[in-house]
């Protein structure tokens, strides 16, 4: 079967480039295939993300905060983002969005079983599936090959899994203030490495609270289930309080290069590398990659584009933060509480964007402890 564009992995980055496409009025007509293990039906996961405009999937946003409140041991306040806003977007509504949009679109199609296999030829790509052979000009590739907590990576990178569990509770008595979420809050045991709370208030009586390490080994599932407990009894101090779900998640932090562009094969979301590898953030760079993709498709009918100098600056920052974390050369804790202590969170949270210029680089990175980041990104660049 023959299709212009095959999408595999039908997650946030494949479904986030189908319906950037069936938006395009000059790719609306391409024939799409999108090839996933299983329909989506559960909220698997819920994605956080900071933006000044709204985009493609604002009508899906959950909660949405411009107050939020950094914690630790020296240093408490509340920050005001704007003109950034802190979003919410829960994972069976994106996917209901999109199926939606897709599925009543005539030039989509959806196609469920096991990936298999993906083949480059010279001017197309053959993706083998479920036991069924499709052809495509192009084939969109996000599901990545490593194992996320047991990665086979060489010695040179640096490697730290962000993982996490959360509980969406609610309260008998109206608690929360929906106005304000907790961005991070370090005033927990940090005995494990780099150890946060986060607090998204979705009502007064409810709200998503996730404990959250950047480390190199996972914790047996009841010690994410202590710590949450013992944060809303002696922290949030929270009055019977029920747990109404919860999510458990791993994300990559790494300067691994993950899959380039092959022949026919271009490789989307974490797969991509497109999760930022010193914070973990994901959505928003799935979205700005996306976009570019459908942008050098409308402008030259390839999806291909020359990686700008700035890609190359931002990947050295972050694999200058992993290796301060990884061996343990500064606390997490202290290189967060001194890029927030000092005013300014908008400059902050547009530098984690990878938008800000080099002057302003400057100024985000003069707060952090000068000699231990100047070693490190001196062993980044010798490496």
């Amino acid at each position: 079967m023959e299709y212009d564009y095959i999408i595999t992995g039908g997650g946030c980055a494949g479904l986030s480039l189908a319906v950037r496409l069936q938006r395009s009025a000059r790719l609306r007509d391409k024939k799409i295939l999108i090839v996933d293990r299983e329909r989506k039906t559960r909220n698997d996961r819920t994605w956080c993300f900071w933006e000044r405009a709204p985009d493609l999937f604002e009508p899906v946003v959950y909660s949405r905060w411009q107050q939020l409140f950094f914690h630790s041991e020296d240093f408490s306040q509340q920050l005001n983002i704007a003109p950034y806003t802190y979003k919410m977007i829960r994972g069976i509504d994106f996917y209901t969005f999109c199926y939606q949009e897709l599925e009543h679109s005539p030039n989509v199609t959806f196609a469920y079983g096991e990936l298999e296999r993906i083949v480059n030829h010279p001017s197309s790509a053959t993706v083998i599936a479920g036991g069924r052979t499709f052809h495509g000009k192009y084939v969109f590739n996000s599901i990545h090959t490593i194992q996320l907590d047991k990665p086979n990576l060489a010695p040179k990178h640096h490697y730290l899994m962000q993982h996490f569990k959360g509980w969406f509770v609610r309260t008998e008595e109206p608690f929360f203030n929906q106005a304000s979420a907790t961005l991070m809050d370090f005033r927990v045991s940090q005995r494990h490495g780099t150890t946060f709370m986060y607090v998204l208030p979705l009502s007064d009586r409810e709200a998503l609270m996730e404990y959250t390490l950047f480390t190199q080994q996972l914790l047996p599932q009841e010690a994410y289930t202590e710590a949450l407990r013992d944060y809303a009894t002696n922290w949030l101090k929270l009055p019977n309080y029920q747990v109404l779900d919860e999510e458990f998640g791993i994300i990559p932090m790494t300067d691994y290069a993950f899959d380039s562009p092959e022949g026919r094969i271009i490789p989307l979301g974490t797969a991509g590398g497109q999760t930022k590898a010193s914070s973990g953030y994901t959505f928003r760079y799935i979205q700005k990659h996306t976009a570019d993709i459908v942008h050098q498709l409308e402008a030259n009918g390839t999806p291909f584009r020359s990686v700008p100098f700035t890609h190359r600056r931002f990947a050295l920052y972050d694999a200058t933060l992993l290796r301060i974390l990884a061996q343990n050369k500064l606390k997490g804790e202290e290189v967060f509480t001194r890029l927030f202590m000092r005013g300014d969170p908008q400059r902050v949270l547009k530098f984690l964007d990878n938008e800000t210029n080099f002057l302003e680089e400057i100024h985000v990175m003069w707060r952090l402890p000068q000699l231990p980041f100047a070693k490190a990104a001196l062993q980044e660049i010798l490496k």
